[in-house]
């Protein structure tokens, strides 16, 4: 109840209640994209400035090793659970959408963390960053599995091929489809633009200290907290208009929307406990882990896996999964980390 009253919270259910009713009001593409460039900006400077007083020590290793290692674990197992059920480029997408991570989550946690008073450590905007690519490339590296199986069992003798159905000929669909170079992908992931101002403003805080926060203190602590109740309320909108995506989908995938962040949350809870994490950096590691991606990851699957279903993929991270993480898991993950942890 406490997480529902806060203001930035209170303004993503005004913008999903307001979207419910098919409202007109909108926040204009170009004040939402800043609205999400400052926050990168100012949740990078924070980070820096923390991390210019604790350096680079062994348990920031530690977190950033789990932090990658969830990447890679999170969407293996969503794709080989989903592809039971859901053709393979939709298990493929579902998967990466959901092995990935979502900005906003994370800054909203940040949040919820200092107005709790619990203390995290500013490498763990560095951890945010490196969870982005990776079930990306597994996604892509997915796809071209999947269009040379279905070109080479269209390649077989008339005689000598079963008749292709179901989930087979939708892959079949994209055999004609070039696999698409993974380090072309790579290379994007790693010069997009967020990523980039957020590892800038990271070294930025790093480099000028305590001078640098006391000089910034205006931008990037004064004005946060009411940047992410506008941007929030852009989400709640966005959020509102997504539920419809989502309508006679299967139940199955519906539940993973639900419970998959759960479970995600659950196995980041795992390596914290074993590598002996702080609460805090657990708590953002468990947000990180719970959390999917509504815009890298959807933007890079529409050019690289046509074959996909957008509205799928995209109406469960934003439709679902982001609402509940905003309202409910985010004092959840940060409720079981400190009975925990301590």
């Amino acid at each position: 109840m406490q997480n529902i009253l806060d203001p930035a919270i209170l303004f993503f259910v005004f913008g999903v209640l307001a979207g419910a009713v098919r409202s007109n009001l909108e926040i204009p593409p170009a004040i939402s994209r800043f609205l999400s460039l400052y926050l990168l900006m100012a949740l990078g400077l924070k980070g820096g400035f923390a991390l210019s007083h604790s350096g680079l020590t062994a348990h920031v290793g530690l977190s950033l090793g789990a932090a990658v290692t969830l990447a890679i674990a999170v969407p293996l197992i969503g794709y080989t659970i989903l592809r039971r059920f859901v053709s393979g480029f939709d298990a493929a997408a579902v998967a990466a959408t959901y092995g990935s991570v979502s900005a906003v989550t994370f800054v909203t946690a940040v949040q919820y963390l200092e107005n709790q008073q619990v203390a995290y450590g500013g490498h763990m905007a560095a951890a945010m960053a490196l969870m982005e690519s990776p079930a990306i490339i597994m996604a892509i590296v997915f796809a071209n599995s999947l269009r040379q199986q279905a070109s080479a069992s269209m390649a077989l003798p008339a005689g000598g091929a079963a008749v292709l159905a179901g989930p087979a000929a939708s892959v079949a669909a994209g055999a004609g489809k070039p696999g698409v170079s993974v380090g072309k992908i790579l290379h994007e992931s790693f010069t997009d633009g967020a990523q980039l101002l957020l590892l800038g403003a990271m070294v930025v805080g790093i480099v000028t200290g305590d001078a640098g926060k006391a000089a910034m203190q205006p931008f990037s602590g004064d004005l946060f907290k009411g940047m992410l109740a506008f941007f929030l309320l852009d989400m709640g909108l966005m959020a509102a208009r997504n539920l419809m995506q989502i309508r006679g989908k299967s139940p199955v995938l519906v539940a993973y929307a639900v419970l998959g962040p759960l479970l995600h949350a659950m196995l980041a809870l795992t390596l914290a406990v074993l590598l002996h994490l702080p609460t805090g950096d657990a708590a953002l590691l468990m947000v990180l882990a719970a959390s999917a991606s509504y815009i890298a990851v959807p933007a890079v699957l529409r050019y690289a896996m046509p074959e996909a279903t957008p509205s799928l993929y995209f109406g469960l991270s934003l439709g679902v999964t982001f609402p509940l993480n905003i309202l409910f898991g985010i004092p959840l993950y940060v409720g079981v980390a400190r009975a925990v942890l301590g």
